[in-house]
């Protein structure tokens, strides 16, 4: 599993003896096994780029299938390796993920060599396209650098990292112009400048936008110049399996990725000098949430299973406000994949919470009232629906010109209309859901992880600017500055690397499962789209808005027993370790990324940021450190824990 180095020093996982010094107590009949003494860790301990000791290095086991293969291809065409449906592709440059961070990466790393653009879904099927409210920036006199950092290390409950705080401030505005270049178009006001909006956590007018639909022109414009690109090769439904690793003296290498072709269910593998993760974040580990169904934290897991480092995974962010079924005039007649947000900037430009008793409730936990950062918003939402025993509150923005409604938000109102509710006369239903996962691999200040070869941009990422909770629209900003920042230092591995000799049959192929029968497969996907929804019910139930240690002793518990009952079940169907479906592959990711959220929320022993607990209501100063998940090794580790080409597992079953 991983080992946790807390602000406490008091708990971690599953880490073996040598690495820290201390004694290792583990926990007999858990997936999760825990050690209860290890040493504190601080910030100068482990620094944002730092790479990781060799002590907790595993060396992967290497199988070889494939006896001959052709030398690698620069221009990236898909070459025959010798076994029954082998297939692999060369590229200089592979980039997991299509949203903003993904996209501008390729762009520029295509001026240098091929680049293979492997996404999941649709290309425009990401967060960036979801996103309403904008991209924050200064871009006006009266606003300045120094302000923007000082919000943001204020809404991160002053556990960022100030270094890169400043970096993304700085460079932020000639990221924005670069997307203006490109054909981004934003919203103008009358004067021609660029319409600066207003959004929680934020001292001045910095979110530019278009409408309410800013990831979405991003995302397009992004897009349009993918598609003029010869360098760049989108390889669309395409779901990313695992990283393709090695280890020499220096420490772990990535070589690529294995990939799921869902439309034709063939294995196909990417062999690259360079590896940009870029898949997003992971709400879908929760049952009610603003991503899209791609976001099922596949690069954390990923990142995990092949020894990256990984920070902050407790802070997961929940927005306040998602449109509430349960409040609309017209049901939906079918559930909804997502929830459809209502975005910062309505509360930016005026929106009011109340109750259903019609009280307007902010101002009594926030002197900022609607305008406080997004986690003081989610508790008092929260605390207000406990209290009345009611199912969501509202927005209400009706007082604002009808015209101007209708200009900045156009698709929110034609969204609420569709269910009979018309915003410039009637409040919104609003409830809180999981939203943004604040921690992920943890990067430098050049996007650079502990893996070499291996870089990360955007959700999936910690690159310490978020800390205990991001604020409103410094999420494209960062995907943005950090897609940049990571350019140099991987055309300059691109250069140094020679795939020649990188024979691809040295890892084992992942396959289909063919040989199991129709009923088996109908019966393993039945049970795993249950486990899903069970373990989306104690992430809701046990890890949400409000904690305590024994609600997250519990998800800890019940999420083992779930994940052990599951991985069984497969294994006597038939199941082999390396065989792989998309919703399989899902459900590991999700169990995952749920273990690593329970188990950083248990190592913090304080409330910050997103992450409070009855336990421990206050923030304390002494425990204002990073949580750090760092790779060790596991006898008693679970499938959602280990690579594909590793020893197989559950052989026994």
């Amino acid at each position: 599993m991983a080992t946790v180095v807390l602000p406490s020093g008091t708990r971690k996982l599953n880490c073996r003896e040598a690495a820290f010094g201390g004694q290792s107590a583990c926990r007999r009949g858990s997936s999760v096994p825990t050690a209860s003494a290890f040493r504190r860790c601080s910030q100068k301990d482990i620094s944002w780029s730092l790479g990781i000791s060799k002590s907790l290095r595993v060396k992967p086991v290497i199988y070889s299938h494939c006896n001959t293969y052709e030398n690698w291809r620069p221009n990236g065409v898909i070459v025959k390796c010798g076994t029954e449906d082998g297939q692999a592709s060369f590229f200089d440059f592979a980039v997991i993920g299509s949203g903003v961070a993904g996209l501008r990466y390729a762009l520029e790393v295509a001026k240098h060599g091929s680049v293979a653009v492997i996404t999941k879904a649709e290309p425009h099927e990401s967060n960036t396209n979801y996103a309403q409210g904008g991209v924050s920036a200064v871009l006006c006199s009266s606003d300045s650098v120094e302000s923007h950092m000082r919000d943001t290390i204020v809404a991160g409950a002053y556990l960022c990292d100030e270094e890169t705080v400043r970096v993304v401030c700085t460079e932020g505005p000639d990221r924005i112009r670069e997307l203006i270049a490109m054909g981004a178009s934003f919203d103008h006001g009358e004067d021609g400048n660029l319409h600066l909006a207003r959004e929680g956590g934020h001292s001045h007018h910095r979110i530019v936008h278009a409408a309410d639909m800013t990831g979405r022109e991003i995302e397009r414009a992004l897009l349009e110049a993918v598609k003029n690109d010869p360098n760049i090769s989108v390889f669309e439904h395409h779901f990313a399996v695992d990283l393709l690793t090695s280890e020499d003296d220096e420490g772990i290498v990535c070589h690529g990725v294995d990939t799921l072709n869902t439309e034709t269910q063939q294995v196909v593998r990417f062999i690259s000098k360079v590896t940009l993760l870029a898949s997003g974040g992971a709400g879908h580990i929760y049952p009610t949430t603003t991503n899209p169904l791609v976001a099922t934290g596949d690069g954390v897991a990923m990142a995990h299973r092949a020894e990256a480092v990984v920070s902050n995974m407790e802070f997961v962010q929940f927005h306040p406000t998602a449109l509430a079924d349960e409040g609309l005039p017209i049901k939906s007649t079918k559930p909804h994949e997502n929830a459809f947000l209502i975005t910062e900037a309505v509360r930016g430009d005026g929106g009011i919470l109340y109750n259903l008793s019609g009280e307007r409730f902010m101002p009594m936990y926030d002197e900022r009232a609607e305008l406080a950062p997004r986690d003081v918003v989610a508790r008092s939402i929260d605390d207000q629906l406990k209290q009345s025993n009611e199912s969501y509150v509202l927005l209400d923005i009706s007082h604002k010109p009808r015209e101007d409604i209708l200009s900045h938000f156009p698709n929110i109102a034609a969204e609420c209309l569709n269910y009979g509710l018309d915003i410039t006369q009637q409040p919104i239903p609003v409830v809180p859901a999981a939203h943004y996962i604040c921690g992920g691999v943890r990067a430098g200040l050049q996007g650079e992880t502990n893996v070499r070869g291996l870089y990360v941009a955007g959700e999936v990422a910690c690159t310490g600017l978020h800390g205990a909770n991001r604020l409103a629209s410094n999420s494209l900003l960062e995907a943005l500055v950090f897609a940049r920042r990571a350019v140099q230092p991987s055309i300059e591995h691109m250069t140094q690397s020679d795939l020649s000799a990188c024979n691809p049959s040295q890892w084992a192929r992942p396959v289909m499962p063919s040989p199991l029968k129709d009923r088996i497969m109908s019966d393993v996907l039945s049970l795993t789209r249950q486990v899903r929804k069970d373990l989306q019910s104690v992430m809701w139930e046990y890890v949400g808005i409000v904690r305590s240690t024994t609600r997250l002793e519990c998800a800890e518990r019940e999420i083992a027993e779930l994940e052990d009952r599951w991985e069984k079940f497969l294994f006597r169907q038939g199941w082999e370790p390396t065989m792989v479906a998309l919703e399989v592959c899902e459900m590991r990711n999700l169990f995952c990324c749920a273990k690593l959220v329970v188990s950083s929320a248990l190592s913090r022993h304080e409330s910050r940021g997103l992450h409070y607990t009855i336990d421990f209501p206050h923030l304390e100063e002494s425990k204002r450190l990073p949580t750090i998940i760092l790779p060790c090794s596991s006898v008693n580790t679970s499938w959602s824990s280990r690579l594909l080409h590793k020893v197989p597992i559950y052989q026994q079953l």
